[in-house]
This record gives structure tokens, C-alpha cells and sequence, in this order.
């Protein structure tokens, strides 16, 4: 698929990406309408509203998602690393999510105006 065949939406939640214990069970400040919660044998980590992490908690603020409208198939090959190199040129760090139907790119909020024209720089819709 070619470039204008994607286009990106964003979310209009400010979101926090917080980092805790691998064994700590999952808090019940992770909410929001935009919840991500991975638990790898190094840590749990967790994408919510920042409104609801706790300060004590190591997190990172201020962070926007660019979700891919539609369904992404999982036999695309390149995409991610299409985006992700259109972020790098820019200078715009990423954190990625996939889920089964899309992705989502996750940077600063100081970043986006950055990051969309990065993105449509390289053939992509950016819908704010």
C-alpha cells in the first residue's frame, strides 16, 4: 500500500506512559479512553491519561497518539519502519503501539506540529 493510503487521527486524551515493577499488579489509575498495559519479564508498563498517574509513579507526560485510521493488515511489511524513519529525519522520538487492527505513534505534545508535517512531508493524511 502506498502512503496516501493511510491516514493518521489524533487523540485528543494527553497521555503518560508510566514504567513499574515487572510483579506489580495493575493499578486502578490505569483509565482513559486510550489504555495500554504490557507486562514483559522487565516491567509493567502502562499508556493512560496523565491525569491519572500518580507523581510517585516514573512516568513520562505530555505525550500525543497518532492512530492509523482503519484497519493495518498484519501482512504490511515496511510500514512502522516507513514512519519511524520519516519521525527520525525530523528528529521526533517515537513510542510505538500495535494492536490487532492499527498503530499508533505516541510523541512529545511539544513535537507535533513536527511530527505531522513530518508525516504528511512523506505522503501521509493528518487528521487534528
Amino acid at each position: 500500500m502506498s502512503a496516501a493510503q493511510y491516514a493518521f487521527e489524533v487523540h485528543d486524551e494527553r497521555l503518560a506512559i508510566a514504567r513499574l515493577a515487572q510483579d506489580a499488579p495493575v493499578p486502578a489509575w490505569a483509565q482513559g479512553r486510550f489504555v495500554h498495559i504490557t507486562r514483559t519479564p522487565a516491567e509493567l508498563s502502562i499508556v493512560c491519561a496523565q491525569e491519572h498517574v500518580p507523581a510517585d509513579v516514573r512516568h513520562e507526560r505530555d505525550k500525543v497518539a497518532l492512530g492509523i485510521v482503519g484497519t493495518v493488515p498484519m501482512t504490511v511489511v515496511g510500514l512502522l519502519a516507513k514512519l519511524c524513519t520519516a519521525l527520525a529525519a525530523a528528529k521526533v522520538p517515537v513510542f510505538v503501539i500495535s494492536t490487532y487492527d492499527t498503530d499508533w505513534l505516541l510523541v512529545d505534545g511539544k513535537r507535533l506540529q513536527a511530527t505531522k508535517q513530518a508525516l504528511e512531508g512523506a505522503g501521509y493524511a493528518v487528521r487534528t
